[in-house]
């Protein structure tokens, strides 16, 4: 994909570098909400560098949020996100309701995969240094990224909680 091409037009292909890599996150979320995605997971060690702090993604997750719909979030750590991305963070309280965080803290860092899923497309990053990676519509590639994302999910536990409770 270049860098001049409409992510939310042309989901499909190879990427490479942060740049492309925020724009099919960017893209994705534009389409999920136009589209109206029931469901999506999103996978990542940290979601650092996803570009889930800019105000287009709030915009779109905002849009694509409704009765019905849940996202499942599968971290290694969420301490990044919180502290860099207040805008998801103040949306994610708002959404609790139709939101699952986990924590993949029995798998090394690097077996948490970095993707996006999704019953109609997937992302898959599979060089985090080099954010490169492939987004389509393949239905086999979906179908094996679900299982793989099925089976960090069965490994995992609750976390990053939308509220903090103090005594």
């Amino acid at each position: 994909m270049s860098n001049n091409e409409d992510t939310s037009d042309r989901l499909t292909g190879a990427f490479s570098g942060p740049t492309e890599f925020a724009q099919v996150v960017r893209g994705a979320l534009i389409r999920a909400a136009s589209e109206g995605w029931p469901a999506m997971v999103w996978s990542d060690p940290t979601f650092e560098d996803w570009p889930l702090g800019e105000r287009v993604v709030t915009e779109s997750l905002q849009a694509w949020s409704r009765s019905g719909r849940h996202l499942v979030l599968l971290a290694h750590r969420y301490d990044a996100l919180i502290r860099y991305k207040p805008r998801f963070v103040s949306w994610r309280k708002t959404w609790d309701h139709i939101i699952e965080c986990r924590l993949c803290k029995n798998l090394d860092a690097s077996e948490v995969p970095s993707a996006l899923w999704s019953p109609h497309w997937a992302m898959r990053r599979l060089d985090l240094v080099r954010s490169t990676g492939v987004a389509d519509l393949e239905p086999a590639r979906r179908v094996l990224l679900k299982e793989e994302l099925d089976e960090c999910r069965r490994q995992s536990s609750p976390g990053f909680s939308a509220t903090t409770l103090g005594l």
